[in-house]
């Protein structure tokens, strides 16, 4: 399918640019990932605090020198940490029946990698291999943890969210 209007953001069509809602131009995007470093980390743990009587949980993760910890829902930090203490449930979760689908379909999850943050959410992409091609999706970071730690495959944070996480 082509589209003579491919540089018109007005184009409904168009999905070489971001719509209007998004923080940033696709230009500036492409140009801050190839530029932005990824840094290679392990989930350290699940935790939970609690705070005006709600427990929140949070995964851990460890670069070797700095830490960042995420806020993740009750289930999402069910599904890390049963698998970090090495349980299997009696029927499949959910990770485990997206892990089913992927590899039915004969691909394999090759990395996760934590890119952007904006207004204190955390943005992840899954990059699923399959014959050699790899290609990305868009997931929220704790469902491409709890699948990362499934496949056992690196899980990444750019530079640039690392040193946020630091400020």
């Amino acid at each position: 399918m082509s589209h003579e209007n491919d540089g018109n953001p007005q184009d409904p069509n168009n999905f070489n640019i971001p719509p209007s809602f998004f923080p940033y131009s696709s230009d500036d995007k492409k140009e801050e990932n190839a530029s932005n470093e990824l840094i290679e980390v392990e989930i350290e743990g699940i935790y939970a605090a609690e705070s005006n009587g709600s427990i929140h949980r949070f995964v851990l993760l460890n670069d070797g020198n700095q830490k960042m910890s995420i806020l993740i829902g009750p289930f999402e930090a069910q599904a890390i940490s049963m698998v970090m203490e090495g349980n299997t449930p009696d029927r499949p979760m959910t990770h485990d029946l997206m892990k089913n689908l992927i590899d039915r379909m004969g691909v394999r999850v090759s990395k996760v990698v934590i890119d952007d943050i904006l207004s204190s959410t955390y943005y992840a992409k899954i990059f699923l291999e399959k014959g050699g091609v790899e290609d990305s999706i868009d997931s929220r970071p704790s469902d491409a943890l709890a699948l990362a730690i499934r496949y056992d495959a690196p899980i990444f944070v750019t530079k640039e969210v690392l040193l946020h996480e630091m400020e």
